[in-house]
């Protein structure tokens, strides 16, 4: 067996939620370059000055970005991408668990429903805590760095500070309402078709709970979560980026995009988000299970050694 055994004690809300945390980190540090792949493909043809197609695709993007800005460009935000997720995946993910169980009241039968809740519940909870990370993230990914473009951020303290500064309090948490509706989807999406997966694995098929059971129910998740978010990813991506007063709400930004770029434009950026969402649900999630039992088998060292 590759890896840590299931844990005989589960592992604690506290080990759940910086388990999570530190996972997702890693998650990101490794997909990092698809994201902002995606990023740049979502936000093509919003403005008069980005009319002309710079990117084709998920590798050309990566290609041109690199040999017009260099290869430090696909980690820009890089900084606000990591404060994001020790924030917002250590709510989301290390707490649905915990928020699964109180909506059950302790019981042993978890139906869908408690898990759709469960996944709404942390997704938006994390979104209210951590909505500035992502805004300050997406400008980072957004801007380009070659001589033609100005920066509009030199540092992430900076980005935070300009933005407060620019577009006061309310812009640092500008599409926090997309973003809900994205959490809400992608943590319903992604939590609760691991959980069924890896459940229905467990129950239907030779597989244990260990490596080949987390990676089949990951990749199955990272899958239906981009067939389903992708639309409301690119909504978001494109508000949070967007000038003030560019776009009067949300929906204005919707329409905006069927009007002029049609209904393929919600897809805009789609294979480098399941490029990105299946590597980093893969990774996250097998990355967080050995977390946990790492984590829980170091904690009964030390309480044994007492």
């Amino acid at each position: 067996m590759v890896g840590f055994g299931p844990a005989d004690v589960p592992p604690s809300a506290a080990v759940k939620f910086v388990g999570a945390g530190a996972a997702a980190c890693v998650a990101d540090l490794l997909t990092f370059p698809l994201d902002t792949a995606k990023v740049r493909l979502q936000i093509q043809g919003e403005s008069s000055a980005a009319s002309s197609v710079r990117y084709r695709g998920v590798f050309g993007t990566i290609v041109t970005m690199v040999r017009t800005e260099g290869p430090l460009s696909l980690y820009s935000g890089l900084a606000a991408g990591l404060q994001r997720q020790m924030s917002f995946a250590s709510v989301r993910i290390g707490l649905y668990d915990s928020v699964k169980q109180f909506y059950t009241r302790g019981s042993d039968h978890v139906g869908i429903g408690s898990r759709l809740l469960a996944g709404c519940t942390t997704g938006a909870m994390a979104v209210a805590f951590a909505q500035p990370t992502d805004v300050v993230k997406v400008r980072f990914q957004a801007q380009a760095m070659s001589g033609e473009h100005a920066r509009r951020y030199c540092g992430t303290i900076d980005a935070y500070k300009t933005i407060g500064r620019e577009e006061g309090i309310c812009g640092l948490w500008k599409g926090t309402m997309p973003n809900i509706a994205r959490s809400a989807i992608v943590n319903c999406t992604e939590l609760v078709t691991y959980d069924f997966i890896k459940d229905l694995l467990l129950k239907s098929t030779p597989l244990t709970d260990n490596l080949p059971c987390h990676f089949a129910s990951a990749f199955g998740a990272g899958l239906c979560t981009t067939v389903i978010a992708s639309p409301v990813d690119v909504v978001k991506t494109r508000y949070m980026n967007s000038a003030p007063g560019r776009y009067a709400s949300v929906l204005d930004c919707a329409a905006a995009m069927m009007t002029k770029e049609g209904p393929l434009a919600f897809y805009k950026g789609f294979m480098p988000s399941f490029l990105r969402l299946g590597s980093w649900n893969v990774v996250m999630f097998v990355t967080y299970e050995q977390l946990k039992r790492a984590m829980m088998a170091a904690n009964h060292s030390n309480v044994a050694s007492l």
